[in-house]
């Protein structure tokens, strides 16, 4: 008896259609083609212990399992729970009737309990799209899943209830998740607050214009001026995701693994920290099994690197790309994977190796040139991508003791929100550019063009400071960004002036 079951393979933040097809005829032999990869195959025992141990007869009788399309690499556990189904139904333990309107995906564990999946909401939408009544699917992913509105979610815990189901002797529970509530209740319930930071007006002012046009900033000071603290309060400042914007990143993290428990959409932006000592793979992502790295799970948030140049050279140099086209392509000889990054790279680093140059109070011991060669860590391609410099010095005494409460994020928010819609209007008839960090030079030719006076103050500060033709263009997008936050329909010379005051790592005399 020849049946079919359906499943999924993931494929970037995609799902392809698994059809499962298991035939029994006589024999003894077990088969399994179709490209499995090892964990696939040692899904045979899995799969005989949880039968078994469920109280019901693992066919003795030649099993052939072709699992289509043949040449997409099938991988992970999570096929048991299909595989097991269609050999129970191909022995005629169970009935084959319902199996063609659901899609099943599930690890399985020894004793027949249903262990969670990665991927599960891709899978819900490519179910939906091709026309599947349901998804069964494990109890831990079923909120996740149920996002997916018009396609029915079960979740099972066991074996014996997928079982139970398709032989009509039990019913199970719909999941359904109140997106709306938890999305506006998830934007509300943020940990930190920019009223906690004391001081730092002209810091906060350079983070707020970065978060007004998603700009990539980098805060040089020494240890202890408030770079960290300021940094993880950058999600408070973000407008708060759209609902496309939830679903493409909720998508990443289920992927990837990363989806808290019991969350069914991301409702703030992620806010990535990785360690100096991370690796190319872990930042970008790939490996043998591709997965996304650091820069995709801070997709529509917040990568934050602290001790930029402590960081190996190659991994900082191997995101030069990404920053620009906002994706990554993970390339194989057999196949191709694309990883959406648009992120918003917020950097700090102390100012020399003693971490106390150009400090207001303490000298600095590093010998001669090594402040320069610290910074010589990060190259002057990446810096060029980095849209605003800003140096940190220590708050002082009086200013800490204060008790006057600072502004809070909601005010600041309302600003940066306020000049996202005129950056949306503006570019309406761009698709796929929403900020100004996003602009291309024709756009800035358009929107950026400085009057007569302003392209005298840019032209002397080019000189002076011997910029590239990238800084050019980062100053002109930084400066419409201070523009929109002024409702400003044109770029002034204050304008280009603030912005300018944002490129300290490329004045001459910086490091001495």
């Amino acid at each position: 008896m020849l049946v079919k079951v359906f499943g999924a393979a993931v494929q970037g933040i995609d799902a392809t259609l698994i059809t499962i097809e298991v035939n029994c005829t006589k024999g003894i032999k077990f088969f399994l083609v179709g490209l499995p990869d090892t964990s696939v195959k040692e899904s045979h025992k899995r799969i005989v212990s949880a039968i078994q141990v469920s109280g019901f007869k693992f066919p003795r009788r030649q099993i052939v399992i072709n699992m289509s399309p043949a040449d997409i690499r099938k991988e992970g556990s999570a096929y048991d729970l299909p595989l097991a189904i269609g050999i129970l139904a191909t022995s005629e333990t169970i009935k084959a009737d319902k199996l063609s309107d659901y899609l099943i995906m599930g690890e399985l564990s020894l004793d027949g309990n249903i262990l969670p999946i990665k991927g599960a909401l891709p899978i819900a939408i490519m179910a939906k799209e091709n026309g599947f009544k349901g998804f069964i699917l494990p109890t831990e992913n079923a909120k996740e899943a149920a996002v997916v509105e018009g396609l029915d979610v079960y979740g099972v815990e066991n074996i014996c209830q997928v079982i139970g189901f398709a032989n009509d002797e039990l019913e199970l529970e719909k999941t359904t998740a109140a997106i709306g509530q938890e999305f506006m209740q998830g934007q509300s319930n943020l940990e930190f607050d920019f009223s906690d930071v004391k001081g730092q007006e002209n810091v906060k002012r350079a983070l707020e214009v970065a978060a007004a046009g998603s700009h990539n900033i980098i805060m040089i000071g020494p240890p202890g001026s408030g770079k960290s603290m300021m940094a993880k309060r950058m999600p408070s400042i973000l407008p708060p995701f759209t609902l496309e914007e939830a679903l493409e990143t909720t998508k990443i993290h289920s992927v990837a693994g990363k989806l808290e428990k019991g969350i069914s959409l991301m409702s703030y932006r992620p806010f990535r920290a990785p360690h100096h000592t991370i690796s190319n793979v872990a930042m970008v992502g790939g490996g043998s099994d591709p997965q996304p790295g650091e820069i995709s799970l801070a997709h529509n948030g917040v990568l934050f690197l602290d001790e930029l140049p402590e960081f190996n050279r190659a991994v900082l140099e191997v995101m030069r790309q990404p920053l620009e086209n906002r994706k990554i392509t993970i390339s194989r000889a057999r196949y191709s994977v694309e990883y959406p990054a648009s992120f918003m790279m917020v950097s700090a680093m102390n100012p020399c190796p003693c971490g106390y140059y150009n400090h207001p109070d303490k000298t600095c011991v590093c010998p001669g040139g090594a402040v320069q060669k610290y910074l010589n860590r990060i190259s002057g391609p990446l810096l060029d991508r980095i849209d605003i410099h800003i140096e940190i010095v220590p708050v002082p005494f009086e200013k800490i003791s204060d008790n006057t409460p600072a502004e809070h994020s909601t005010a600041i928010r309302k600003r940066v929100i306020k000049a996202r819609r005129i950056q949306a209007e503006r570019f309406k008839k761009f698709p796929g550019t929403y900020c100004n960090a996003q602009m291309t030079s024709k756009m800035l030719h358009l929107f950026a063009s400085p009057d007569a006076a302003g392209l005298q103050l840019l032209r002397t500060a080019m000189d002076r400071l011997s910029l590239s033709a990238r800084a050019y263009d980062r100053i002109l997008k930084v400066s419409r960004t201070i523009a929109d936050l002024d409702a400003s329909p044109h770029v002034l010379p204050v304008h280009l002036a603030e912005a300018i005051n944002y490129r300290n790592l490329d004045r001459e005399a910086w490091a001495g």
